[in-house]
């Protein structure tokens, strides 16, 4: 995904929210409390029926009680991973388990510099049915890769949040940050064998509503190029960091 006008690169925010949820998944199969609402095995209201079923309410009746609708979302977010740390909209079906507000908002990641996005000419030897293999053996078939890109993405977490609505624990946000960085571990393809996190800074506020606006924060990081040359590794790249925190605010550098 490329900026039509500057040529940056994007990586949407579901993209990575994505890795994350393969990651947890992966770590964490069969565990209690760490399912994976978002995910192509069942439909989302038989898992908001499951919902009522597991609370022992009342399932297809109209007119909700509230209180019904919040027993099934608190066993929502008790039960899967992602509705506690990203939310939910869980409003459909014949029974709804509301809507959640996702204390951790993960940004659009973009490229630091335009991305060269190049494609490759590929042969594929089987053909899928007998009427083009009689046209022959091989068709020509394309793929697009992109050299080499530095991408940077800023995110959120919301503590009141976190306690007020989902109740997202430390253990759940010491699991964010391992499944952070590494998401592209157990993602290699042909196109992007080599992905992987670089770098990973968090901010620890002492209060809990924060203690600094995060733009403020965001611009303690720049990530420029090292020359004019097309960048082809991360090595081109120099990464400043402004450790002169302001007050409560302490910077920890995960990796």
């Amino acid at each position: 995904r490329v900026d039509a006008e500057s040529g940056y690169g994007y990586i949407t925010d579901v993209c990575l929210k994505r890795k994350i949820r393969n990651y947890v998944e992966l770590v964490k199969e069969g565990e209690p409390g760490y399912n994976i609402l978002i995910k192509p095995d069942r439909s989302l209201n038989a898992k908001f029926t499951a919902a009522y079923e597991a609370e022992g309410l009342k399932t297809k009746n109209k007119g909700k009680d509230p209180d019904e609708v919040k027993r099934a979302r608190d066993y929502m977010c008790r039960t899967y991973y992602d509705v506690r740390t990203f939310g939910a909209v869980m409003s459909t079906g014949d029974d709804p388990c509301g809507i959640v507000r996702g204390p951790v908002q993960i940004n659009f990641a973009r490229s630091i510099s335009p991305v060269s996005i190049q494609d490759v000419t590929i042969t594929r030897q089987a053909r899928t049915t007998e009427d083009r293999k009689e046209t022959g053996d091989t068709e020509m078939g394309r793929k697009s890769v992109i050299p080499y890109a530095l991408y940077r993405a800023e995110g959120y977490i919301s503590a009141a949040l976190a306690n007020k609505s989902t109740g997202l624990s430390e253990e759940d946000v010491e699991l964010l940050w391992s499944a952070i960085i590494n998401m592209f571990e157990n993602d290699h393809s042909a196109a992007r064998g080599k992905m992987c996190m670089r770098k990973l800074y968090v901010f620890k506020h002492e209060n809990i509503l924060g203690n600094c606006p995060s733009h403020i924060l965001f611009d303690k990081i720049k990530v420029e190029e090292k020359s004019d040359t097309v960048p082809r590794a991360f090595d081109d790249y120099e990464i400043c960091v402004d450790r002169d925190m302001p007050a409560g605010i302490e910077l920890i550098e995960k990796i």
